[in-house]
Formats: structure tokens, sequence, C-alpha cells
């Protein structure tokens, strides 16, 4: 193995790896970095194994995962009656969640929508169901983001082995 395949390696885990925490982490595009990963890993292996029918596929997928996080965040706020600034604020609550760990991450998004409620309509009610709203859509659009991401690693093994 030459030193430019290793290098490839090495970024392809560094990128996976990279791309799983980004599943999670709203901060981070993890689909996009998933599938940096898997064609860097397929580019080390000359194309032999997984061609550009898999990789477009991933892509495909890597799309559709960013785009059902998003429209489920979205779809979650509107869903309890938000308004546009609660999905700012519940956006932002996701970004600030991440610098106070695993409860900020959960936290952040209801807290920044009941804030960007607040700004808009006084009803604290109100302001609870779209807090509420945008948490529930935002874990919805990770989980989703989470399964089509391995599903994506899964294609990828299941093209490597056969």
């Amino acid at each position: 193995m030459d030193v430019g395949t290793i290098i490839l390696w090495i970024f392809s885990a560094m990128f996976i790896i990279t791309g799983i925490v980004g599943l999670v982490a709203p901060i981070l595009p993890g689909p996009f970095l998933l599938l940096a990963g898997l064609v860097l890993a397929a580019w080390a292996e000359n194309f032999i194994f997984v061609g550009p029918v898999i990789l477009t596929v991933l892509g495909i997928m890597a799309i559709s995962a960013q785009g059902l996080d998003f429209l489920a965040g979205a779809m979650g706020s509107k869903r309890f009656g938000a308004s546009r600034s609660a999905a700012t604020g519940a956006a932002i609550g996701a970004v600030v969640g991440i610098f106070f760990g695993f409860i900020g991450i959960f936290a952040g998004p209801f807290i920044g929508a009941l804030i960007g409620e607040l700004t808009v309509n006084r009803n604290i009610q109100a302001a609870g169901l779209a807090g509420f709203g945008a948490w529930v859509g935002m874990i919805i659009g990770a989980a989703a983001k989470v399964a089509i991401g391995f599903s994506m690693i899964g294609l990828f093994l299941l093209a490597r082995v056969f």
C-alpha cells in the first residue's frame, strides 16, 4: 500500500467518524461528511468495489437525510402553531445547546423556540407548544438522519462485500 492510499484511508476514517458525530450534532453536516468519507474510501480502492451507481445513491441518500432533518423540524414547529421566530429560535437553541453537552442538545431547541415565540406572542401556553413542536420535529429529523446515515454505511459495506 502506497503513501497516497494510506492518506486516503486516514482522511476517509476521519470524515466517516466526524460524519457519524454530525448525524446527531446539529452544527455538523453529518450526511455530507459521511458521504465524503465513503467516497474517499471508494477512491482508496480505486472505485473497484464501489462505483458511480452506488456513490450516486449514497449522494441522494445524503441529500435526503439533510432535507428530512430540516423538513421535520419545520413541520414539527408548524404542526404546533409556531411562528417563524420560534423556528429561528429553535435553530439557534440547537447550536447553543451543543456547548452545554448532551442535555443542551435536547433542551436547546425547546428553549430557543420558547424564547423566539415569546418575542412574537406573549402567550406562554402558545410559546410552550411552539417549543414542544420544534423539539419533537428536531428529534424526529435527527432520528431520520441517523437512520439514513447508518443505511448509507450499510449500503457501502454491502456493495463492498458483494
